[in-house]
Protein backbone atom coordinates (compact mmCIF):
# COMPACT_ATOMS: atom_id res chain seq x y z
CA UNK A 1 0.00 0.00 0.00
CA UNK A 2 2.21 3.45 -0.60
CA UNK A 3 1.60 5.75 1.43
CA UNK A 4 -0.72 9.23 0.99
CA UNK A 5 0.79 12.14 -0.06
CA UNK A 6 1.07 14.73 2.77
CA UNK A 7 -2.32 16.75 1.74
CA UNK A 8 -4.40 13.93 1.27
CA UNK A 9 -3.81 12.97 4.41
CA UNK A 10 -5.19 16.47 5.86
CA UNK A 11 -8.36 16.80 3.65
CA UNK A 12 -11.36 17.13 4.95
CA UNK A 13 -13.97 17.52 2.05
CA UNK A 14 -17.36 19.92 2.06
CA UNK A 15 -19.00 17.58 -0.07
CA UNK A 16 -18.03 14.25 1.27
CA UNK A 17 -17.58 14.92 4.81
CA UNK A 18 -18.97 18.52 6.13
CA UNK A 19 -22.38 18.88 3.74
CA UNK A 20 -23.14 14.45 3.72
CA UNK A 21 -22.02 12.67 6.76
CA UNK A 22 -24.32 11.99 9.13
CA UNK A 23 -21.43 12.26 11.75
CA UNK A 24 -20.81 16.09 11.05
CA UNK A 25 -24.36 16.42 12.10
CA UNK A 26 -24.26 14.94 14.95
CA UNK A 27 -20.52 16.24 16.28
CA UNK A 28 -18.13 18.67 16.07
CA UNK A 29 -14.39 18.70 15.40
CA UNK A 30 -13.60 19.51 18.79
CA UNK A 31 -16.27 17.06 20.64
CA UNK A 32 -14.34 14.46 18.85
CA UNK A 33 -10.77 15.73 18.43
CA UNK A 34 -9.86 18.32 21.59
CA UNK A 35 -8.94 21.81 20.99
CA UNK A 36 -10.23 25.17 21.85
CA UNK A 37 -13.29 27.02 20.52
CA UNK A 38 -13.27 30.60 19.50
CA UNK A 39 -9.57 30.86 20.11
CA UNK A 40 -7.83 33.76 18.44
CA UNK A 41 -4.69 32.26 16.92
CA UNK A 42 -4.36 28.30 15.12
CA UNK A 43 -1.98 27.56 17.69
CA UNK A 44 -4.67 27.85 21.00
CA UNK A 45 -7.53 26.72 18.69
CA UNK A 46 -4.95 23.48 18.64
CA UNK A 47 -4.22 22.93 21.79
CA UNK A 48 -5.19 20.05 23.40
CA UNK A 49 -6.50 18.40 19.60
CA UNK A 50 -5.62 14.67 19.36
CA UNK A 51 -5.31 13.00 15.85
CA UNK A 52 -6.88 9.72 16.45
CA UNK A 53 -9.65 10.35 19.22
CA UNK A 54 -10.61 6.31 19.51
CA UNK A 55 -6.75 5.20 20.47
CA UNK A 56 -7.64 4.67 24.31
CA UNK A 57 -10.46 2.19 25.72
CA UNK A 58 -12.77 5.35 27.25
CA UNK A 59 -12.75 7.08 24.30
CA UNK A 60 -14.11 4.80 22.30
CA UNK A 61 -17.19 4.03 24.53
CA UNK A 62 -17.84 7.76 24.46
CA UNK A 63 -17.56 8.72 21.00
CA UNK A 64 -18.28 5.96 18.82
CA UNK A 65 -20.22 4.07 21.91
CA UNK A 66 -22.95 6.29 22.26
CA UNK A 67 -24.39 5.02 18.84
CA UNK A 68 -22.13 2.18 18.19
CA UNK A 69 -22.44 0.67 21.94
CA UNK A 70 -22.56 -3.27 20.97
CA UNK A 71 -19.64 -2.52 18.59
CA UNK A 72 -17.61 -0.69 20.54
CA UNK A 73 -17.57 -2.60 23.30
CA UNK A 74 -16.24 -5.93 21.21
CA UNK A 75 -13.86 -3.46 19.19
CA UNK A 76 -11.53 -2.48 22.23
CA UNK A 77 -11.78 -6.47 23.30
CA UNK A 78 -11.22 -7.81 19.57
CA UNK A 79 -7.89 -8.80 18.40
CA UNK A 80 -7.51 -5.87 16.38
CA UNK A 81 -7.61 -3.32 18.55
CA UNK A 82 -4.38 -3.89 20.87
CA UNK A 83 -1.80 -6.63 21.40
CA UNK A 84 -3.15 -8.94 23.65
CA UNK A 85 -2.92 -11.84 20.83
CA UNK A 86 1.39 -11.10 21.36
CA UNK A 87 0.92 -11.64 24.47
CA UNK A 88 -0.85 -14.68 24.76
CA UNK A 89 1.59 -16.08 22.29
CA UNK A 90 4.73 -14.38 24.07
CA UNK A 91 4.05 -14.76 27.65
CA UNK A 92 4.34 -18.87 27.20
CA UNK A 93 7.96 -18.42 25.95
CA UNK A 94 8.95 -16.17 28.98
CA UNK A 95 11.15 -17.22 31.54
CA UNK A 96 9.54 -17.22 35.04
CA UNK A 97 12.20 -14.36 36.64
CA UNK A 98 10.53 -10.83 36.61
CA UNK A 99 13.34 -9.76 35.11
CA UNK A 100 11.79 -11.51 31.63
CA UNK A 101 8.44 -10.32 32.00
CA UNK A 102 9.63 -6.71 32.36
CA UNK A 103 11.74 -6.79 29.01
CA UNK A 104 8.54 -8.10 27.13
CA UNK A 105 6.76 -5.38 28.62
CA UNK A 106 9.22 -2.86 27.11
CA UNK A 107 9.48 -4.56 24.06
CA UNK A 108 6.00 -4.97 23.68
CA UNK A 109 5.83 -1.20 23.94
CA UNK A 110 7.87 -0.05 21.92
CA UNK A 111 7.67 -2.54 19.08
CA UNK A 112 4.08 -3.72 19.32
CA UNK A 113 1.50 -1.09 19.15
CA UNK A 114 1.48 0.56 15.91
CA UNK A 115 0.22 -2.64 14.12
CA UNK A 116 -2.92 -2.96 15.87
CA UNK A 117 -5.47 -0.17 15.18
CA UNK A 118 -8.32 2.08 16.16
CA UNK A 119 -11.85 2.49 15.13
CA UNK A 120 -10.45 5.45 13.56
CA UNK A 121 -7.79 3.41 11.35
CA UNK A 122 -10.62 1.07 9.33
CA UNK A 123 -13.39 4.02 8.72
CA UNK A 124 -11.92 6.95 8.56
CA UNK A 125 -7.90 6.82 7.73
CA UNK A 126 -5.47 4.28 6.79
CA UNK A 127 -3.53 2.38 9.37
CA UNK A 128 -0.81 4.74 11.44
CA UNK A 129 1.68 1.81 10.28
CA UNK A 130 2.05 3.25 6.51
CA UNK A 131 1.89 6.64 7.60
CA UNK A 132 -2.23 7.18 8.45
CA UNK A 133 -3.93 9.86 6.21
CA UNK A 134 -7.59 10.67 5.59
CA UNK A 135 -9.16 7.98 2.73
CA UNK A 136 -11.79 10.10 1.72
CA UNK A 137 -11.89 13.09 2.67
CA UNK A 138 -12.67 12.35 6.41
CA UNK A 139 -15.89 10.57 5.13
CA UNK A 140 -16.80 7.73 7.50
CA UNK A 141 -17.29 4.39 5.55
CA UNK A 142 -18.73 1.55 7.09
CA UNK A 143 -16.54 -0.51 4.69
CA UNK A 144 -13.61 1.41 3.26
CA UNK A 145 -11.32 -0.29 0.22
CA UNK A 146 -9.38 -2.84 1.63
CA UNK A 147 -6.26 -1.81 -0.23
CA UNK A 148 -6.32 1.23 1.91
CA UNK A 149 -7.01 -0.73 5.16
CA UNK A 150 -6.73 -4.30 5.57
CA UNK A 151 -3.32 -4.62 3.40
CA UNK A 152 -1.53 -1.55 5.29
CA UNK A 153 -0.70 -4.20 8.36
CA UNK A 154 -1.56 -7.78 6.40
CA UNK A 155 0.70 -6.29 3.28
CA UNK A 156 3.71 -8.83 3.27
CA UNK A 157 1.92 -12.13 3.57
CA UNK A 158 -1.55 -11.89 3.43
CA UNK A 159 -2.11 -9.33 0.12
CA UNK A 160 1.06 -10.88 -1.87
CA UNK A 161 -0.20 -14.50 -1.40
CA UNK A 162 -4.18 -13.46 -2.13
CA UNK A 163 -3.51 -10.80 -5.08
CA UNK A 164 -0.63 -12.92 -6.58
CA UNK A 165 2.74 -10.81 -6.06
CA UNK A 166 4.63 -13.84 -4.81
CA UNK A 167 6.56 -14.50 -8.15
CA UNK A 168 5.73 -17.32 -9.49
CA UNK A 169 2.97 -18.19 -7.65
CA UNK A 170 -0.73 -17.33 -8.52
CA UNK A 171 -3.29 -15.00 -6.80
CA UNK A 172 -5.65 -16.95 -4.97
CA UNK A 173 -8.73 -18.10 -7.35
CA UNK A 174 -11.61 -16.07 -4.81
CA UNK A 175 -9.33 -12.30 -6.12
CA UNK A 176 -8.30 -14.11 -9.71
CA UNK A 177 -11.83 -15.50 -10.50
CA UNK A 178 -14.17 -14.09 -8.33
CA UNK A 179 -12.50 -10.13 -7.10
CA UNK A 180 -13.79 -11.13 -4.08
CA UNK A 181 -12.74 -8.23 -1.13
CA UNK A 182 -11.10 -9.61 2.44
CA UNK A 183 -15.04 -8.90 3.63
CA UNK A 184 -16.62 -10.91 1.82
CA UNK A 185 -15.19 -13.53 3.62
CA UNK A 186 -14.03 -11.72 6.88
CA UNK A 187 -17.58 -10.24 8.06
CA UNK A 188 -17.61 -6.89 10.26
CA UNK A 189 -18.88 -9.13 13.30
CA UNK A 190 -15.66 -11.03 13.10
CA UNK A 191 -13.72 -8.10 12.78
CA UNK A 192 -15.39 -6.58 15.80
CA UNK A 193 -14.88 -9.51 17.82
CA UNK A 194 -18.30 -10.30 17.83
CA UNK A 195 -18.52 -13.40 17.14
CA UNK A 196 -18.80 -15.25 20.29
CA UNK A 197 -22.37 -17.60 20.69
CA UNK A 198 -23.93 -15.20 23.21
CA UNK A 199 -23.11 -12.04 20.80
CA UNK A 200 -20.70 -10.36 22.59
CA UNK A 201 -17.25 -9.18 22.65
CA UNK A 202 -15.29 -13.16 22.05
CA UNK A 203 -12.28 -12.08 24.26
CA UNK A 204 -10.00 -14.30 21.94
CA UNK A 205 -6.71 -14.35 23.06
CA UNK A 206 -5.34 -15.70 19.46
CA UNK A 207 -6.68 -15.46 16.39
CA UNK A 208 -6.96 -19.52 15.76
CA UNK A 209 -9.09 -19.69 19.09
CA UNK A 210 -12.53 -21.04 18.56
CA UNK A 211 -14.46 -22.77 15.30
CA UNK A 212 -12.32 -21.42 12.30
CA UNK A 213 -14.26 -17.96 10.78
CA UNK A 214 -14.32 -18.09 7.71
CA UNK A 215 -14.77 -21.38 7.46
CA UNK A 216 -14.69 -23.00 3.86
CA UNK A 217 -17.62 -25.41 4.16
CA UNK A 218 -19.58 -21.74 4.61
CA UNK A 219 -19.60 -21.46 0.62
CA UNK A 220 -18.66 -25.18 -0.14
CA UNK A 221 -20.61 -27.36 1.71
CA UNK A 222 -20.08 -30.15 -0.81
CA UNK A 223 -16.53 -30.29 -0.49
CA UNK A 224 -17.45 -31.86 3.41
CA UNK A 225 -17.26 -35.89 3.62
CA UNK A 226 -19.89 -37.40 2.71
CA UNK A 227 -22.18 -34.41 1.10
CA UNK A 228 -20.46 -34.18 -2.44
CA UNK A 229 -19.74 -36.16 -5.06
CA UNK A 230 -15.89 -35.72 -5.08
CA UNK A 231 -14.26 -38.56 -4.06
CA UNK A 232 -10.88 -36.85 -2.46
CA UNK A 233 -13.20 -34.69 -0.04
CA UNK A 234 -14.96 -37.85 0.93
CA UNK A 235 -12.09 -39.86 1.85
CA UNK A 236 -9.86 -37.22 2.99
CA UNK A 237 -12.36 -34.29 4.52
CA UNK A 238 -11.77 -35.18 7.97
CA UNK A 239 -8.36 -35.89 8.29
CA UNK A 240 -6.65 -32.99 6.11
CA UNK A 241 -7.51 -29.16 6.33
CA UNK A 242 -8.44 -27.88 3.14
CA UNK A 243 -5.46 -25.49 2.84
CA UNK A 244 -3.12 -28.96 2.86
CA UNK A 245 -4.59 -29.76 -0.59
CA UNK A 246 -5.86 -26.57 -2.26
CA UNK A 247 -2.90 -24.26 -0.83
CA UNK A 248 0.36 -23.44 -2.72
CA UNK A 249 4.04 -22.12 -1.43
CA UNK A 250 3.41 -19.43 0.76
CA UNK A 251 5.81 -16.59 2.80
CA UNK A 252 7.74 -18.16 5.91
CA UNK A 253 9.57 -15.74 8.06
CA UNK A 254 12.21 -16.23 10.39
CA UNK A 255 13.79 -14.10 13.66
CA UNK A 256 13.15 -10.43 14.11
CA UNK A 257 15.14 -8.81 16.32
CA UNK A 258 13.59 -5.58 18.13
CA UNK A 259 15.81 -2.65 19.55
CA UNK A 260 15.96 1.17 19.37
CA UNK A 261 18.41 3.53 18.96
CA UNK A 262 20.84 5.56 20.21
CA UNK A 263 18.12 7.86 20.44
CA UNK A 264 15.52 6.09 21.27
CA UNK A 265 13.58 5.45 18.15
CA UNK A 266 12.19 1.51 18.16
CA UNK A 267 12.94 -0.54 15.08
CA UNK A 268 13.88 -3.80 14.10
CA UNK A 269 15.70 -6.08 12.45
CA UNK A 270 14.15 -9.44 10.09
CA UNK A 271 15.85 -12.18 8.70
CA UNK A 272 14.92 -12.73 4.97
CA UNK A 273 11.59 -14.25 4.19
CA UNK A 274 11.13 -17.52 2.15
CA UNK A 275 8.80 -19.51 0.02
CA UNK A 276 7.77 -22.84 1.78
CA UNK A 277 4.85 -24.99 1.34
CA UNK A 278 4.94 -28.07 4.25
CA UNK A 279 2.26 -30.29 5.56
CA UNK A 280 2.57 -31.54 9.21
CA UNK A 281 0.67 -32.50 11.94
CA UNK A 282 -2.23 -30.44 13.13
CA UNK A 283 -0.90 -28.22 16.63
CA UNK A 284 -4.31 -26.83 17.30
CA UNK A 285 -6.66 -30.64 17.22
CA UNK A 286 -9.54 -29.28 18.60
CA UNK A 287 -13.36 -30.29 17.92
CA UNK A 288 -13.58 -27.47 15.85
CA UNK A 289 -10.28 -28.40 13.98
CA UNK A 290 -10.13 -31.87 14.36
CA UNK A 291 -7.64 -32.27 11.22
CA UNK A 292 -4.70 -34.47 11.60
CA UNK A 293 -2.35 -32.60 8.91
CA UNK A 294 -2.66 -28.74 8.14
CA UNK A 295 -0.48 -26.26 6.10
CA UNK A 296 2.17 -24.71 8.29
CA UNK A 297 4.67 -21.85 8.30
CA UNK A 298 7.23 -20.48 10.27
CA UNK A 299 6.82 -17.17 11.93
CA UNK A 300 9.44 -14.35 12.78
CA UNK A 301 10.88 -15.90 16.52
CA UNK A 302 14.05 -17.40 17.82
CA UNK A 303 15.51 -17.40 21.19
CA UNK A 304 17.01 -14.14 20.95
CA UNK A 305 14.31 -11.72 19.52
CA UNK A 306 14.49 -9.62 22.22
CA UNK A 307 17.88 -9.65 23.45
CA UNK A 308 18.29 -6.39 23.39
CA UNK A 309 15.85 -5.78 26.32
CA UNK A 310 17.32 -8.44 28.72
CA UNK A 311 19.55 -11.95 29.05
CA UNK A 312 17.54 -15.22 28.15
CA UNK A 313 13.95 -13.40 28.20
CA UNK A 314 12.77 -16.67 26.26
CA UNK A 315 13.84 -18.62 28.56
CA UNK A 316 10.78 -20.95 27.71
CA UNK A 317 11.34 -20.76 24.00
CA UNK A 318 10.49 -24.57 23.11
CA UNK A 319 6.34 -24.08 24.77
CA UNK A 320 5.45 -23.44 21.58
CA UNK A 321 6.54 -24.60 17.90
CA UNK A 322 7.90 -21.97 15.75
CA UNK A 323 6.19 -23.60 12.40
CA UNK A 324 2.71 -22.73 13.13
CA UNK A 325 -0.87 -24.06 12.09
CA UNK A 326 -1.80 -21.61 8.66
CA UNK A 327 -4.37 -21.14 6.29
CA UNK A 328 -2.78 -19.30 3.63
CA UNK A 329 -4.38 -16.84 1.44
CA UNK A 330 -3.57 -18.67 -1.93
CA UNK A 331 -6.20 -21.21 -2.46
CA UNK A 332 -5.82 -22.65 -6.43
CA UNK A 333 -8.53 -26.00 -6.59
CA UNK A 334 -5.46 -27.32 -8.47
CA UNK A 335 -2.17 -27.45 -6.93
CA UNK A 336 0.60 -30.00 -7.06
CA UNK A 337 -0.98 -31.70 -4.35
CA UNK A 338 -3.86 -32.75 -6.37
CA UNK A 339 -2.03 -34.17 -9.48
CA UNK A 340 -1.88 -37.48 -8.64
CA UNK A 341 -2.63 -39.29 -4.70
CA UNK A 342 1.27 -39.91 -4.39
CA UNK A 343 2.06 -36.23 -5.37
CA UNK A 344 1.77 -36.42 -1.24
CA UNK A 345 1.51 -40.16 -0.53
CA UNK A 346 5.29 -41.01 0.61
CA UNK A 347 6.48 -37.18 -0.68
CA UNK A 348 8.79 -36.47 1.75
CA UNK A 349 9.48 -32.95 0.23
CA UNK A 350 6.43 -32.04 1.33
CA UNK A 351 6.02 -32.84 5.53
CA UNK A 352 8.51 -31.04 7.96
CA UNK A 353 10.83 -32.81 9.42
CA UNK A 354 13.85 -32.53 11.82
CA UNK A 355 16.11 -31.47 8.45
CA UNK A 356 13.83 -28.00 8.18
CA UNK A 357 14.43 -27.32 11.31
CA UNK A 358 17.61 -24.68 12.77
CA UNK A 359 19.77 -26.28 15.68
CA UNK A 360 17.36 -24.57 18.35
CA UNK A 361 13.72 -25.09 17.52
CA UNK A 362 14.14 -29.08 17.00
CA UNK A 363 12.77 -29.66 20.63
CA UNK A 364 9.55 -26.80 20.35
CA UNK A 365 8.30 -28.66 17.05
CA UNK A 366 8.91 -32.35 17.73
CA UNK A 367 5.14 -32.41 17.83
CA UNK A 368 4.48 -31.42 14.29
CA UNK A 369 6.84 -34.42 12.66
CA UNK A 370 4.91 -37.23 11.44
CA UNK A 371 6.38 -40.20 12.69
CA UNK A 372 5.70 -41.87 9.24
CA UNK A 373 4.27 -40.42 5.63
CA UNK A 374 1.35 -41.69 4.28
CA UNK A 375 2.62 -44.74 1.71
CA UNK A 376 2.90 -44.57 -1.71
CA UNK A 377 -0.26 -45.69 -3.71
CA UNK A 378 1.35 -45.87 -6.93
CA UNK A 379 -1.07 -43.53 -8.80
Amino acid sequence: MPPLEAWQKVFVSQGKFVDSDPHAKTTTCIQCHGGVSGADTMEEAHKGVVSDPTQDQESVGKLCGACHAEIAAAQVKSLHYDSHGYDTIVSQRLGDAPESHQAWEAAQANHCSSCHTTCGQCHVSQPTSVGGGLVSGHQFKATQAFTRTCTGCHGSRVNAEYTGQNEGIPADVHWSEGGMPCFKCHTGDALHGMTAADGAANGKTERYDGKPLPSCLDCHPNAEPGKGEIQQHNIHGGKLACQVCHSVENKSCYSCHVQTSDDGTPFFKIEPSVMTFKIGLNPKQSEDRPWEYVTLRHVPIDPDNFAFYGEDVLANFDALPTWKYATPHNIQRNTPQTKTCDSCHGNADLFLSEGDLKPYEIEANKGLIPTALPPKIGQ
